[in-house]
């Protein structure tokens, strides 16, 4: 196969990789994102995400894509709640209508971002295998089945396991001892109405010290439920989740005693428990720059889910986009001036990511956690 060169390549297909392509093709600037999945609806995109004002918004600002995020708003969807295990409401807190942090689902932000980008921009089924520097920052990469291609500049937008990263970096996450075990109820007013009732209209957290059910209310009646435990790798590795009957089961039993409206977000579950191990990389995670490439998201920042996860990679994916775009013919310069702002930019929120893993499962839970907005609405 004869090896193609794109000045730019991008490898990944997630929220920042796209809105790195996207922010550059409004400066008229050509990439190509290389997806290892097959298209872009091969599998689900995860659930809701709010977006906020001060990074994910400013991003699709910078994208021009502000009309189009306001397009796919739940409405109404930033309310909350928070339960004891009994099904006590302990703290009760309405969508106030301000969109601060408007709530979308990941797959439809992903669409518009997809909507937006030329043809052939994002090439699927483009699995990296293989990665060879060249000299002079350009790279070469070897994908799947056996194609190469070259860059200028390569950019690894590829998540926690990124294949980039080792280029920069020999830092490896690290499991944090937490894991959320994912699953979805359909048709949940009509089919699971006490379930329902108790998750109210946005999110709604149980929570004990160690163990906690989270659930959205997603657009077309679906509840999606994150359960929240903290438990050895081994303990995890101990769950045939192949087996979902079996994995449900044996989760559920670490909630026995709760009220039988939150266990049914388990054991009603109709998709198969998945479990995601929450993973983090060092506090504060940089590298010396590397000519020719450069990382943005999860694959340079990952860290335990705090809400901030897809807002700071599609800031990321912005301010690089940006940055190449005031550097024309000088990546290093813009890669330089990404770079000094980014370990800037992301180094507090490592804390801020581990803390409120602590205030979700830690010994205070649940009123610390209710603590934490209680505190805000008074700030405000």
């Amino acid at each position: 196969m004869n090896t193609v060169h794109h000045p730019i390549a991008i490898v990944g297909a997630g929220l920042g990789g796209l809105t790195l392509a996207r922010v550059l093709h409004v400066h008229g600037i050509a990439a190509t994102v290389y997806e290892a999945d097959p298209s872009a609806a091969s599998r689900t995109q995860g659930g809701q995400l709010d977006i906020h004002e001060e990074d994910g918004q400013r991003a699709l600002a910078a994208a021009r894509l502000t009309e189009e995020f306001h397009s796919i708003v739940h409405e109404g969807a930033e309310a909350m709640r928070i339960l004891d295990q009994y099904g006590k409401v302990l703290f009760d807190q309405p969508d106030d209508g301000a969109g601060r942090r408007p709530e979308v689902l990941r797959g439809d932000l992903r669409r518009i971002l997809l909507d937006s980008l030329p043809d052939q921009t994002v090439q699927w089924e483009r699995k990296v295998t293989g990665l060879r520097p060249l000299g002079e920052g350009r790279h070469e990469l070897t994908f799947a089945d056996g194609a190469t291609a070259t860059s200028a500049l390569l950019v690894g937008a590829d998540g926690a396991w990124s294949k980039i990263r080792p280029l920069l970096s020999d830092a490896i996450p690290r499991y944090t001892g937490t894991t959320f075990i994912e699953t979805c109820l359909y048709d949940a007013d009509e089919r699971h109405s006490a379930t329902a009732e108790a998750v109210g209209a946005g999110a709604m957290f149980a929570l004990t010290p160690g163990a906690g059910i989270a659930a959205h209310r997603e657009a077309g009646n679906i509840l999606h439920t994150y359960v929240e435990l903290n438990r050895s790798a081994e303990w995890i590795a101990g769950i045939d989740f192949t087996d979902a009957a079996s994995a449900t089961s044996r989760v559920a039993a670490e909630f026995d005693g709760w009220a039988p409206e939150l266990t049914a977000l388990i054991t009603d579950g109709e998709t198969a428990p998945a479990a995601r191990m929450i993973h983090t990389l060092p506090d504060g995670h940089r590298w010396e720059r590397v000519p020719g490439v450069t990382l943005l998201g999860d694959a340079a920042h990952l860290m335990p889910p705090s809400g901030d996860g897809a807002n700071l990679a599609m800031l990321d994916g912005a301010e690089l986009g940006t940055a190449i775009a005031a550097c024309p013919g000088d990546f290093e310069a813009a890669l330089t001036a990404y770079e000094q702002a980014l370990f800037a930019r992301t180094e507090p929120f490592y804390a801020q990511a581990h803390g409120m893993l602590e205030l979700l499962l830690g010994p205070s839970t649940p009123f610390g956690f209710i603590d934490l907005f209680t505190s805000a609405d008074q700030a405000e």
